[in-house]
C-alpha cells in the first residue's frame, strides 16, 4: 500500500473512511513501516531504517493517544500495554541492531491487524442485522515470544488476553 498523501485516491480513502477503517489503516501503515525498517536493518541501510522505524513509532503513539478510555478502560489499558511493549521492542531493536526484537514487534502488530480485521467483519455483520458469525472467520493464533524474560512473558499475557470489542458510536 502506498502512503502518498498527495495521491487523490489515498486522500479520498482517508476522507471517506469510518473510524474503524482509519484505525486499520494506521495499523497497516505501522506493519508496513516495521517491515520496511526491518529490511533496511538487514541491509544495513541505517538512514532508511531510522526513517521507517520513526514512522512506525509515530503511528504507535497515535494509536495509543486516540483510545477512548471512557468507553472501555480495561481494553484500552491492555492495548496500551501491548503498544508500549511493541514501541519498546522496536526502540531496543533499532538501537541494538537486533532483528529478532524487530521481528517480535512485527508479529505482535500483524496479530493486532488480523484481530482488527475480524472485529470489523463482525461489526459489519452486526450492522447488517446478521446474528450468526461467519464460519470461515477464525481468530488468529497468538504469537509466541522467543525469549522467556519478564517483558516477553508480559507481552504474551497481554496478547493472549486481548479480546476485540465492538465499536460503539
Amino acid at each position: 500500500m502506498a502512503f502518498d498523501v498527495n495521491n487523490p485516491y489515498f486522500r479520498t480513502r482517508v476522507l471517506t473512511a469510518t473510524p474503524e477503517e482509519l484505525r486499520l489503516m494506521l495499523i497497516e501503515g505501522c506493519v508496513t513501516f516495521l517491515k520496511q525498517g526491518r529490511d533496511a536493518l538487514a541491509e544495513r541501510s541505517w538512514e532508511r531504517m531510522h526513517e521507517n522505524f520513526n514512522n512506525a513509532r509515530n503511528i504507535l503513539v497515535e494509536l495509543m493517544s486516540t483510545m477512548k478510555h471512557e468507553i472501555a478502560p480495561e481494553v484500552c489499558g491492555n492495548l496500551e500495554a501491548i503498544y508500549s511493549y511493541v514501541f519498546r521492542r522496536l526502540t531496543e531493536g533499532s538501537f541494538e541492531k537486533d532483528i529478532a526484537k524487530v521481528d517480535e514487534a512485527i508479529r505482535l502488530m500483524e496479530y493486532d491487524q488480523q484481530t482488527w480485521v475480524l472485529l470489523m467483519d463482525k461489526l459489519a455483520q452486526e450492522r447488517a442485522g446478521e446474528s450468526s458469525p461467519a464460519p470461515a472467520a477464525e481468530a488468529p493464533a497468538a504469537p509466541q515470544p522467543r525469549a522467556t524474560s519478564g517483558a516477553a512473558r508480559y507481552a504474551a499475557a497481554a496478547a493472549s488476553s486481548y479480546q476485540p470489542l465492538s465499536i460503539q458510536g
